[in-house]
């Protein structure tokens, strides 16, 4: 079966890890740090897009709705419709602070920032 943008909807998170992201003016933005899981409901809570700082330090981490990111095979990664600036200007975590109260309130900030459905 296929996603409505073509792609298998199956894949491992090994493939995902690592995977870089583009903004649609085709801007590295980042990478795909991990992603976290609801184990409630079964589904990707949100990706965590790492970006800026050097050798990982003051690197910024975003929780990213996870209907928000597209594979493009052009670009070999991930294409989110925020800009770097929009990113920029997110809410932003430590690793830690993702998981922090299982996740919700890290998934609930990005949700409202992003405008995306939430799909709880």
């Amino acid at each position: 079966m296929t996603t409505p943008s073509g792609h298998t909807t199956a894949i491992t998170a090994s493939k995902v890890l690592g995977t870089n992201v583009y903004n649609t003016a085709g801007q590295k933005i980042g990478e795909i740090k991990d992603i976290v899981l609801d184990k409630m409901s079964n589904r990707i809570m949100f990706a965590v897009i790492g970006f800026g700082g050097f050798l990982t330090i003051g690197e910024k981490y975003h929780a990213v709705p996870w209907s928000s990111l597209d594979y493009e095979a052009s670009e070999g990664g991930y294409v989110v419709p925020f800009s770097r600036q929009q990113l920029e200007a997110a809410p932003s975590y430590s690793i830690s602070d993702l998981t922090a109260s299982d996740g919700t309130a890290a998934r609930n900030e990005s949700y409202e920032y992003y405008k995306v459905e939430p799909y709880w």
